[in-house]
């Protein structure tokens, strides 16, 4: 099976819970933007004591990441609890990962994935898409390709790359889907459109091979360098496997062909969908 991936996204929002703390709560979220955390820290922590959830779960943020103030997994677990129950969506996945990873609160996959529904259910891709691996490995609920189908699904067609290049290898390896590979290439080709470089990694096969597509080695040359190019310092393995299939399938090329492949990666750009 190939590997799932819940990223856990920590973001500040930019919107206000009111006019009556306005100013204060721009001012904080401002401060946290320009890195001056401590000034967040000290703006953001009596909205938070006031109930304000948006400022509860940047609070959260802020303990663990351990911005400006000592990392603390426990604090930033009590902060995501008060947002996540007030129905915060970025809180609740947010607690939901320190469940999964056991930080700041005792390992608990089923309380990994009470909170990652909660926050898929009010539509949140990145939980969606946690939920969706967290069944794929059956932790904390059974395992159940088809529901993890289904929730990468409704994180896919938000436009959410990660949740498209896992729903593109469930149709790829036919788990909890029929085996197509014409969906697969549909959803490789979503994500590979936004820069996710595994997808580019396995459109690039696909095209070599010419499964659900046509052969075309030049768009399969394409594909493989830009995944080579893209793959971060953390993922050389992966990187080097792209490159060593970009070159394998310029062995079967003409000069031309290569030339071609080379300039369409140099005049691609990424085009978001979210």
């Amino acid at each position: 099976m190939r590997r799932t991936a819940a990223a856990v996204i920590l973001i500040v929002s930019l919107f206000v819970a009111g006019p009556a703390i306005a100013g204060p709560f721009e001012d904080a979220t401002n401060a946290y933007n320009r890195g001056d955390y401590k000034t967040a820290y000290r703006l953001f922590k009596p909205l938070a004591e006031q109930g304000n959830a948006r400022a509860q779960h940047n609070l959260g943020v802020i303990y663990d990441k351990g911005q400006g103030i000592p990392q603390d997994y426990a604090e930033a677990a009590k902060w995501y609890r008060r947002a996540a129950e007030q129905g915060a969506a970025r809180a609740q996945h947010n607690l939901g990962s320190l469940y999964l990873k056991g930080r700041g609160v005792p390992l608990d996959y089923t309380e990994a994935a009470k909170w990652y529904r909660r926050a898929a259910d009010q539509g949140y891709t990145v939980a969606q898409c946690g939920l969706g691996a967290m069944y794929d490995l059956g932790q904390g609920i059974p395992q159940d390709y088809a529901e993890a189908a289904k929730w990468y699904r409704r994180a896919a067609e938000q436009g959410y790359p990660s949740a498209q290049w896992i729903l593109g290898s469930h149709y790829s390896a036919g788990q909890g889907v029929p085996l197509d590979y014409t969906e697969a290439a549909k959803w490789y080709r979503r994500a590979a459109d936004q820069g996710y470089p595994s997808a580019q990694y396995d459109l690039g096969v696909m095209y070599e091979k010419g499964e659900g597509i046509p052969q075309d080695y030049v768009l399969s040359y394409m594909w493989f360098n830009l995944a080579t190019s893209r793959f971060p310092a953390s993922e050389q393995g992966e990187r080097k496997k792209a490159e060593n299939n970009r070159d394998i399938v310029a062995s079967k090329m003409t000069p031309a062909q290569i030339a071609e492949a080379q300039k369409l990666a140099r005049e691609w750009k990424p085009k978001k969908e979210r």
